[in-house]
C-alpha cells in the first residue's frame, strides 16, 4: 500500500467517522501520559493495579445489578427507575439477617434487625466478615435475593400490571414514584446515618515491581458470587426452555403471545430473576464497601444505567460490559484527574463511545 493509498484512506475515515477519530486521539495522548508517568516514577505499577481492581470489583456489582434493569427494559419496555432502592432495600434486609446472626446474644435484638442505627452497634465490633462469620454472611446473601424477590412481585403486581398497558412513560414516572416511596420509607425506618457493616478483613499482596496490591476475603467472594450468577445467567437464557421464552418476548412479545409462550409467566420470572440478581449486588455491594446508607442504590442507579446504555439498551451481555467499562473508568481515571471528578468521568466515556457507536457496544441485541 503506497503512502497516497495510505492517506487517502486515513482522509476519508477522518471524514466519515471523526469521532471515532477523536476517541483514538484522546486514548492514544492517555496512553502516553500514562507511559510518561511510569518512566519518571511519578506513577507506579503498584498503584495501576490497586485502581484497576478496585474497578473491577466496582464494575460487576454494576454489571450483576444492570442485567436486572435491562431485563426489565428488554421484556417489560420500561426503564425503572425504582431498581437503585430495590439494591438498598435487598442490602438493608440481607444486612440485618447478618447482624442478627452474627450478633445474638451480643446485642439488643431491635438493634441488630435495624443494622445498628443510631450508632447503637457496628459491625466492626460483632466482627462481622466473610471468614470471621461466613454462616452470617451467606444467609444475608440468601435473604437479600430472597427479600428483594418478594419486592419486586408485590410491587409489579400491586402498582406495575393494573397501568402495564398506559405504555412506557407511565410506568416510568410511576416507577420515579416507587423509588421514593421506598427510599424515605427505608430512612424511617432504619435512620439516616452511613454506619460501618464489618470488621477489617485480612487481606494477601500481591507483589508488583513497585509496590503490592492488597485483596481480601471480601473482593473473593464478589468475584466469585457475581462471576457465578453472571455464568447462571448466559445458561439460563441460552439451554432453557424460559430463556428461549424470554429472548422470543423480547424480541416481538405479540409475536410471543400467538405462538404460545405464556407472557405473564416470562414476566413473574423476569422479576424473580432481576430482583434476586439485584438484591444480591446490593448486599455484596455494601460487603465490598463496608458502609451502608439508606441513598446507596439511588447513587448507584446513575452508573447502572450508564452501564446499560453504554452496553446496549435490553442487552444482558451489554449491561455486563458496560459495567466493567464504566467501574474501571471510574477507579482508573483517578491517575489523570481528582478523584472528585471520577464519576463525571464514567459518563463522559459513555458519551464519547456512544458517539462512535450510536446503538451501544452490543449494538442493542435484546437480552442476550
Amino acid at each position: 500500500m503506497g503512502i497516497a493509498e495510505t492517506y487517502s484512506r486515513g482522509r476519508e475515515f477522518a471524514i466519515e467517522r471523526p469521532f471515532a477519530l477523536v476517541l483514538g486521539v484522546i486514548a492514544a495522548y492517555l496512553l502516553g501520559d500514562l507511559l510518561l508517568g511510569l518512566a519518571t516514577g511519578q506513577t507506579q505499577f503498584a498503584d495501576i493495579g490497586s485502581l484497576a481492581w478496585d474497578g473491577l470489583m466496582r464494575g460487576l456489582v454494576i454489571g450483576l445489578a444492570g442485567i436486572g434493569l435491562s431485563m426489565t427494559y428488554s421484556i417489560l419496555n420500561f426503564a425503572n427507575f425504582s431498581h437503585g432502592d430495590y439494591i438498598t432495600a435487598g442490602a438493608f434486609s440481607g444486612w440485618s439477617t447478618t447482624y442478627l446472626l452474627a450478633g445474638l446474644g451480643r446485642a439488643d435484638i431491635g438493634a441488630l434487625m435495624l443494622v445498628g442505627a443510631g450508632g447503637s452497634v457496628y459491625g466492626g465490633t460483632l466482627g462481622i466478615g466473610m471468614l470471621s462469620t461466613p454462616l452470617a454472611v451467606i444467609a444475608g446473601i440468601v435473604v437479600a435475593g430472597g427479600f428483594t424477590i418478594l419486592l419486586s412481585l408485590a410491587v409489579d403486581r400491586t402498582i406495575f400490571k393494573p397501568i402495564r398497558d398506559e405504555g412506557g412513560i407511565t410506568l416510568l414516572i410511576t416507577s420515579i414514584g416507587v423509588a421514593f416511596a421506598l427510599r424515605y420509607l427505608m430512612q424511617f425506618v432504619f435512620g439516616s446515618d452511613v454506619r460501618g457493616t464489618t470488621a477489617q478483613p485480612p487481606s494477601v499482596g500481591l507483589y508488583l515491581v513497585d509496590g503490592t496490591v492488597f485483596i481480601d476475603a471480601h473482593d473473593i467472594t464478589l468475584l466469585v458470587i457475581a462471576s457465578g450468577l453472571m455464568l447462571g445467567v448466559h445458561l439460563l437464557l441460552q439451554r432453557t426452555k424460559l430463556g428461549k421464552a424470554m429472548r422470543a418476548m423480547a424480541d416481538n412479545e405479540d409475536l410471543a403471545r400467538i405462538t404460545g409462550i405464556p407472557t405473564e409467566r416470562v414476566v413473574r420470572s423476569t422479576w424473580i430473576i432481576g430482583g434476586g440478581l439485584t438484591g444480591i449486588a446490593g448486599y455484596m455491594f455494601i460487603l465490598w464497601k463496608g458502609t451502608l446508607g439508606f441513598n446507596d442504590g439511588w447513587l448507584l442507579l446513575l452508573l447502572i444505567f450508564a452501564a446499560v446504555i453504554l452496553g446496549g439498551i435490553g442487552s444482558i451481555y451489554g449491561a455486563i460490559t458496560g459495567g466493567l467499562v464504566i467501574g474501571l473508568t471510574a477507579s482508573m481515571s483517578v491517575l489523570w484527574i481528582p478523584s472528585a471528578f471520577a464519576r463525571a468521568a464514567a459518563f463522559v466515556v459513555m458519551i464519547v463511545i456512544l458517539l462512535v457507536k450510536p446503538s451501544g457496544l452490543f449494538s442493542g441485541r435484546s437480552t442476550a
